[in-house]
């Protein structure tokens, strides 16, 4: 079995951060920008009974005793939860307008009955989640955050998230992708005549003129309920960094510093979209200016937004060139009677005896290793961004050559590798097409899933009981 995959899914610890509506200080990449739209309600909600309560979304006092609003396949989801919910996904919208609480209350229990179908149809396959991947879990997220796994604690703590509901809706999270990997990712298929037609697509996007975007974002939070004063510092604290910045300041250090948002602790920068993902008034703010140029503050009602114009691009433009990693590494598949900590403990050993100068890694690969690459080493080659599965990816993207990160576990077992090199290359028309196959795998396994989720759901007894009361 190869390692080759697209990034679908939960591809890394900052989104599946997100996907558990993590407080601000610690969810990353997937809540909206301040002034972009409210999430979405599945059409499978709209079957869900009234909600109890009216009004915008802040939410009322719970009632004295829990009560059960759901049940799927016989597993109760209670009122507790829902409210829960909501107020994490208030907490995701990071200051824009809360929905209506019936939008509210149903987007929240739909999600966790979606939620309940993946996990009790995981658990029927005999798929697991073993506690070393949850402590692994929770590392990541920790370091993806720039904190101590109890720092994170403290701060959820202080959110009404204690250790062991988080830890939990971890292992809830990784049982429902471990179940789409499964039962999902080997139907779906790219043929040349995919890769032609978004190929097709694309150029007629870039004929409309349809430009891409990459805004580098701090923001400096404006309290709903702040005073007069409160209002009048955060200006201030806008201006003084807006000043820093055209001082000569480096832009991703001042937003690891001061700014509020989720992409702050990776330099504030948003990533290549296309412009009608980002907010109007980003968009309009930027309208114009060139690559380099900063804009702001710009006040909306979230509170300051500075802005940096790192790249243009026009829709459908494929890039040149690619960085590529070569790798190597050492495998262990999880057999009978085997967990995933024994597994990452024995590859610790044998880390240890690498970096101690003890014995080459190659030569273990040659021993220990249960992947094919085994005969060359754990040699993987040199290889372009989307070839290795999600898990895999992230790990190897946070090393520098030549190091050797600790052990991490994937769909295939648990991986010990090494980065052996980095580089820049400009892309073949072939390696091209492969980087755009990978983009319409990408969007087949999105929409594959989505079908699948819709299957699960349908299939699975649901029994609505009182309305939740938010």
């Amino acid at each position: 079995m190869t390692l080759r995959a697209s990034l679908h899914g939960l591809a890394g610890l900052s989104v599946l951060a997100a996907s558990l509506g993590l407080p601000p200080a610690l969810a990353q990449g997937l809540r909206a920008p301040p002034g972009s739209a409210a999430p979405r309600l599945p059409a499978t909600a709209t079957a869900l009974p009234p909600v109890g309560g009216s009004g915008s979304a802040g939410l009322s006092a719970p009632r004295a005793a829990d009560y059960i609003v759901a049940v799927v396949n016989s597993e109760p989801i209670t009122n507790n939860e829902v409210r829960q919910r909501a107020a994490r996904l208030v907490q995701q919208l990071g200051g824009q307008d809360a929905p209506p609480r019936e939008v509210l209350a149903r987007e929240a229990m739909e999600r966790l009955i979606l939620e309940r179908v993946q996990v009790q149809l995981a658990r029927e396959g005999g798929i697991k989640v073993d506690d070393w991947a949850i402590d692994q879990a929770e590392q990541s997220v920790a370091r993806q955050n720039d904190v101590s796994v109890e720092e994170m604690h403290r701060r959820l703590a202080a959110d009404g998230v204690s250790r062991e509901r988080f830890r939990e809706e971890l292992r809830t999270q990784l049982l429902a992708l471990r179940v789409r990997e499964r039962d999902v990712e080997a139907r779906v298929r790219v043929t040349d005549l995919d890769v032609d037609q978004y190929l097709r697509e694309q150029q007629q996007a870039a004929g409309s003129d349809q430009l891409e975007l990459n805004l580098g974002h701090i923001f400096i939070r404006v309290p709903e309920d702040a005073t007069p004063v409160q209002a009048a510092e955060r200006e201030k604290r806008a201006s003084q960094v807006m000043a820093q910045l055209k001082a000569g300041g480096d832009f991703a250090q001042a937003a690891r510093e001061y700014s509020d948002a989720p992409e702050a602790t990776r330099g504030g920068e948003l990533g290549l979209r296309p412009a009608d993902r980002y907010p109007d008034l980003f968009v309009s703010s930027t309208r114009g200016v060139p690559a380099g140029t900063l804009v702001g503050p710009v006040r909306s009602p979230a509170g300051y937004h500075i802005l940096k114009v790192v790249e243009r691009a026009r829709a459908g433009a494929i890039a040149p060139t690619a960085i590529e990693n070569h790798a190597r590494h050492i495998l262990l598949r999880i057999q009978p009677g085997t967990t995933e900590r024994q597994a990452a403990e024995r590859l610790e050993e044998l880390r240890s005896r690498v970096v101690g100068g003890q014995a080459d890694f190659a030569q273990l690969a040659r021993e220990h290793s249960q992947d094919g690459s085994a005969k060359d080493g754990g040699d993987l080659g040199w290889a372009l961004p989307g070839r290795f599965v999600p898990e895999f990816e992230q790990a190897l993207n946070s090393l520098a050559p030549g190091e050797i990160g600790h052990p991490v576990v994937s769909r295939f077992g648990v991986h010990l590798i090494q980065l052996l090199e980095r580089r820049e290359v400009k892309l073949s028309q072939r390696q091209q097409r492969d980087m755009v196959r990978e983009t319409v795998r990408e969007k087949k396994l999105d929409e594959a899933f989505a079908d699948w989720l819709r299957d699960a759901r349908a299939r699975a007894y649901v029994e609505y009981r009182e309305p939740p009361q938010l």
